[in-house]
C-alpha cells in the first residue's frame, strides 16, 4: 500500500526490509494485502517488487517480526499457497534521510475519478470541468489516493452524489491523511465532517490537510475511539481492513443513521459477500458491491433502513 518505509518521530530510525518471495501460482498483489492484514508490523503498508513483497520494520524488531512472518506464511502454504517461508529474509533499507523526499517522485497529479484529483502540496494543477482537487501531504500518514481500496471509496462516493445524496453530517473512520474525509467535504460543501483514527500522526496529518484544503471548518479530525462517540451519521465510511471492519460491526451499524449508507473498503474481493452478509444480518441492507481496475479489492455499500 506504501512505496518507501514508515517515518518516525525520532530523527533517524535502522530500518531493514522483510522481504517475502512469492511463487508464480499465487497473486503478490494479495499476498501483499494479506500481509498487511495479518502482520501488525506490515499494517502501514507494503510494496510489490517483481514476485516478492516487502515492508519495513526497526532493526531492533527484525528477528522477532522475521519469525512471525515466516510462521504466518507457513500457515498459508499449507492452506495451498505457492509461498515459501525459507524464501523470507531480512534486507537492508535504504537508509531514512534518503528516502524521506525520494518518495515523492512517485506521488504525482492523480485523477482517481471522475471530479475527483490528487494534487501532491509540492504541486500545483489548475481543475476543469468541474473537477474538485484534493491537495494532500500525506506526510506519515496513510492515504495518498492511489491504493485501490481508497479509489473505491471515491467512486461510492461519486456514485452517491450523482444520484442525488446530501448528507450533512460524515464520519470517515480510520481516516489517515484524510482524504476521504477531505474528498466528502468538498463534494458537499454545506457537510460536517468527523475523521477519526487511533493513531495520533494520521489525526495531526488530517488535520494539516483539512487545513491546506480550506475546510478545516468542517472536517474535525481527532482520535476518539468509534465506541465513544455518541449520535449517528447519515453517511458513514470505513477504509480499514476486513478483520477490523468485522470487530466494528455493531458500533458502524449504531453510527449510521436510519436511511443513512455505510461505505466499508479495504476488503479483499473474497472477503466481499461473507462481510456483507453479516452487516445484512445485523439489519443493514446491502445496496453494491464494487470491483475496480484492481481486481483484488471490492467495496462494499450499506443502507439503513428509514426510522
Amino acid at each position: 500500500m506504501t512505496t518507501t518505509p514508515p517515518a518516525s518521530d525520532a530523527p533517524t530510525t535502522n530500518w531493514v526490509e522483510v522481504v517475502v518471495g512469492v511463487g508464480a501460482n499465487t497473486d503478490v498483489d494479495e499476498i501483499a494485502a494479506l500481509l498487511v492484514q495479518e502482520l501488525p508490523a506490515a499494517a502501514a503498508g507494503t510494496e510489490v517488487r517483481s514476485d516478492e513483497v516487502v515492508f519495513w520494520i526497526d532493526a531492533a524488531d527484525s528477528e522477532t517480526v522475521l519469525a512471525q512472518t515466516k510462521a504466518q506464511v507457513g500457515e498459508w502454504q499449507a492452506a495451498g499457497a505457492d509461498i515459501d517461508p525459507a524464501r523470507v529474509r531480512l534486507a537492508t533499507a535504504v537508509p531514512e534521510a534518503q528516502w524521506r523526499d525520494a518518495w515523492k517522485r512517485y506521488f504525482k497529479v492523480s485523477h482517481l475519478t471522475r471530479q475527483f484529483v490528487v494534487v501532491p502540496s509540492w504541486e500545483t494543477y489548475t481543475p476543469v470541468d468541474g473537477e474538485l482537487v484534493i491537495d494532500l501531504d500525506p506526510g506519515m500518514a496513510f492515504g495518498t489516493g492511489s491504493h485501490a481500496s481508497t479509489q473505491l471509496v471515491l467512486e461510492e462516493l461519486q456514485r452517491l452524489a450523482d444520484t442525488g445524496a446530501t448528507p450533512h453530517k460524515i464520519l470517515d473512520v480510520g481516516a489517515g491523511s484524510g482524504i476521504l474525509a477531505i474528498a466528502a467535504a468538498k463534494r458537499w460543501p454545506a457537510a460536517l465532517c468527523l475523521a477519526i483514527d487511533n493513531d495520533p500522526i494520521a489525526v495531526k496529518a488530517c488535520g494539516e490537510n483539512a487545513a491546506l484544503n480550506k475546510v478545516g471548518d468542517r472536517v474535525t479530525s481527532e482520535i476518539t475511539p468509534l465506541d465513544d462517540l455518541g449520535g449517528d451519521y447519515p453517511l458513514v465510511l470505513a477504509n480499514i481492513q476486513a478483520h477490523v471492519l468485522r470487530a466494528l460491526l455493531p458500533s458502524l451499524v449504531a453510527r449510521t443513521a436510519p436511511g443513512g449508507t455505510l461505505i466499508l473498503s479495504g476488503i479483499l474481493s473474497p472477503q466481499a459477500e461473507p462481510l456483507a452478509d453479516e452487516f445484512v444480518a445485523a439489519g443493514m441492507i446491502r445496496d453494491e458491491l464494487r470491483t475496480g481496475q484492481d481486481p483484488a479489492w471490492t467495496s462494499v455499500t450499506l443502507k439503513k433502513l428509514g426510522a
